[in-house]
């Protein structure tokens, strides 16, 4: 085979590498649409139970079962609400939400409950109240304490250096650095 052949093989196959790999990527990304197209056209709250009828009432305890989750921490995932998590142990403590709130609780006799069996660390935004307080309150001292560092200091270095009364001067000395 001569050396002009084989360079032309060569670049074929190149190309045929190339419309394979942008074949995939265009069945990736159809893929990926219709992964998402099928989720949003989904209905957004399903009955808990698999061949329950939905009607109004659960809707609304899904709803309601969302809301109070979506404000309770994931104690696996931590950065999460139970809403959010995919771990079992949320997946759980939904359940009881939903149970809890089927059973006639209110919303915030939920959270209480949670609260009582795990501590204030379990909602994910704090009461503004106590100890909590802190939480809400350093961010803003810490603007206040920098802005007023920045001020001071900006105040610091553009101010003229002083000269006292009766103080010796050196010839010359207040015009270092300063051209005449």
């Amino acid at each position: 085979m001569s050396r002009r052949t084989w360079q032309g093989a060569s670049t074929n196959r190149r190309h045929d590498v190339g419309k394979r790999q942008v074949r995939s990527l265009l069945v990736a990304v159809l893929v990926a649409v219709l992964v998402t197209a099928t989720a949003v056209s989904a209905p957004a709250s399903l009955p808990a139970q698999a061949g329950e009828v939905v009607t109004s009432r659960n809707v609304t305890l899904e709803e309601r079962t969302r809301d109070v989750a979506s404000q309770l921490r994931c104690p696996v995932c931590q950065g999460n609400s139970i809403q959010d998590s995919p771990s079992e142990l949320a997946q759980e403590m939904k359940g009881v939400v939903r149970d809890q709130l089927a059973a006639g609780k209110t919303p915030d006799e939920v959270r209480q409950y949670f609260v009582d069996k795990y501590g204030e660390w379990i909602l994910l935004e704090p009461k503004a109240s106590g100890f909590n307080l802190v939480v809400y309150l350093l961010p803003l001292v810490g603007v206040l304490v920098g802005g007023v560092i920045i001020w001071r200091s900006v105040k610091k270095w553009t101010a003229e250096p002083a000269v006292a009364e009766g103080a010796a001067v050196e010839p010359g000395a207040v015009d270092r650095g300063h051209a005449p």
